[in-house]
């Protein structure tokens, strides 16, 4: 069976949408469009710092475990060079993000520094990702076995922030994607979704102002 590559579509979507939304958040905040008392100012600065996390480690599980299935499957029909060099890029945007969170509410320029390295990390991220799925995806489709996929999405899971992670796969998921997600995983999905949904909606208001 080809694997099934639903996970991983969520997680880019996840992760390009979160970017992009912080990024205009960060830029009313920087301009004083829009205000934020010290609560507020906190919980951007922990979803910031758990958003890089995230990305970070998404990365590193591509570079470490799926490349190499990739190279030992498909071989020379591939070249992951630039993906490999965007992950770079990428890197690098994402811990000075993470440290200007860290300066929030501290230093006067923080919001606007993290403003823009938030924009020019969401264009570079899409691009790499869009890239990644045109170039990758009928590639891992035709040649990667499910056995291996799942050694992939294991090792992508492991060690993640799972209370972070999860919520935000199901907010960006359509009604569809969810049945397929929860026929997958089972009733367990389910009742984490659950779990951890209030908590989720309760930061997303006092972050992003959304119900």
């Amino acid at each position: 069976m080809a694997p099934n590559l639903l996970g991983i579509r969520l997680a880019h979507r996840a992760m390009r949408g979160d970017v992009r939304r912080l990024a205009r958040l960060m830029d009313r905040l920087a301009t004083g469009d829009e205000p934020a008392d010290p609560a507020r100012l906190t919980a951007i600065a922990t979803f910031a710092t758990k958003l890089c996390d995230g990305i970070h480690h998404h990365h590193q599980a591509e570079d470490a475990v799926l490349w190499p299935v990739i190279v030992r499957s498909a071989g020379a029909a591939v070249d992951l060079s630039d993906l490999s060099d965007d992950h770079a890029q990428l890197e690098r945007l994402l811990e000075e993000i993470s440290w200007f969170a860290t300066r929030l509410g501290k230093d006067p320029v923080a919001a606007k520094r993290m403003a823009a390295a938030l924009g020019t990390l969401a264009d570079l991220l899409d691009e790499h990702i869009e890239q990644e799925e045109r170039l990758l995806f009928p590639i891992i489709a035709k040649y990667v076995s499910e056995p291996d996929w799942n050694t992939v999405e294991n090792a992508v899971s492991k060690d993640g922030d799972l209370g972070f992670e999860l919520p935000r796969i199901g907010q960006y998921a359509r009604p569809d994607e969810l049945a397929e997600l929860r026929r997958v995983a089972g009733p367990v999905l389910a009742l984490l979704l659950a779990l951890l949904n209030r908590g989720h909606r309760r930061r997303q208001k006092l972050i992003f102002g959304a119900a």
